[in-house]
């Protein structure tokens, strides 16, 4: 017997619709603060950060750890005082532009809070959506920030300053590119007309996909070992390494197609 895609999203609906009365009983007026994106942003990427400071703290112990560093003189894992150092660098970015900016751009957006949950047809095409159009959009501004002389010495070379990058250091950047960063993501899905949850659920794969980009380990259970058209943190470093490749934040099409595609550094065993 078939069944359309539609309808089973909408039997699958109840899944979402009991986590969505969860997160919004009583909890309105959070939920609709324009501080929330922000915080939101800066919370979830400490918090998947976290694993792999883990990692780095006993890289420097561990063999076995090392062995998933990717190569091209990569050297140790970064030590404690430069994850602090980075901590203090992006908490100020937040708290004197992050923060007010898009408090700004939300109070224009004026978000509602609807009663219904997505379905989960709905819930996983929204998702996927604002994965593909944020990747886009990233990939014409990133090379414009590489293109460009200006925009590359007074926005972007700043996230430069780290050729072997680790993964606090995704959002280690000028305040013009993070900001500039966050409102193309929220923007994606404000274009594509998102439910909130679908919104929150991708903002949580774009910082994930931020930090294992950034975190300097190819590591064995790594998604784009089990997602070929991602690109991860091996094809991140190229970038890092070369500069003039890999561009796009997630997925590899983009670079394919307009030939700055490089394979990615192989890690050492």
């Amino acid at each position: 017997m078939s069944v359309s895609c539609a309808g089973i999203g909408e039997v699958r609906a109840p899944l979402l619709q009991g986590l969505w009365e969860c997160v919004r009983a009583g909890q309105e007026d959070i939920l609709l603060s324009p501080y929330l994106p922000a915080l939101y942003g800066f919370v979830i990427h400490l918090l998947l950060c976290a694993p792999f400071l883990v990692l780095d703290t006993l890289g420097r112990v561990c063999q076995r750890v090392r062995s998933w560093r990717i190569t091209a003189g990569s050297g140790p894992p970064p030590p404690l005082r430069r994850w602090v150092g980075c901590f203090w660098k992006v908490l100020y970015q937040y708290l004197t532009t992050i923060v007010p900016a898009t408090a700004l751009f939300q109070r224009v957006r004026s978000p509602v809070m609807p009663e219904l949950a997505p379905s989960c047809w709905q819930f996983f095409v929204e998702v996927f959506a604002c994965l593909l159009l944020f990747d886009m959009l990233f990939f014409i501004w990133h090379i414009c920030m590489h293109r460009f002389p200006w925009l590359y010495r007074n926005i972007h070379q700043l996230h430069h300053r780290h050729h072997i990058p680790f993964a606090l250091a995704a959002q280690d950047s000028n305040s013009g590119e993070l900001l500039s960063l966050l409102l193309l993501a929220l923007s994606s899905a404000w274009v594509l007309g998102c439910h909130p949850l679908s919104e929150a659920f991708f903002h949580l794969i774009n910082s994930w996909l931020a930090v294992e980009a950034h975190c300097g380990y190819d590591l064995p259970l790594a998604l784009h070992r089990l997602l070929p058209c991602l690109g991860g943190a091996p094809y991140h470093q190229a970038h890092h390494t070369l500069l003039s490749v890999n561009y796009a934040p997630y997925f590899t099409h983009w670079d394919l197609l307009f030939g700055t595609f490089r394979a990615p550094v192989k890690r050492s065993q």
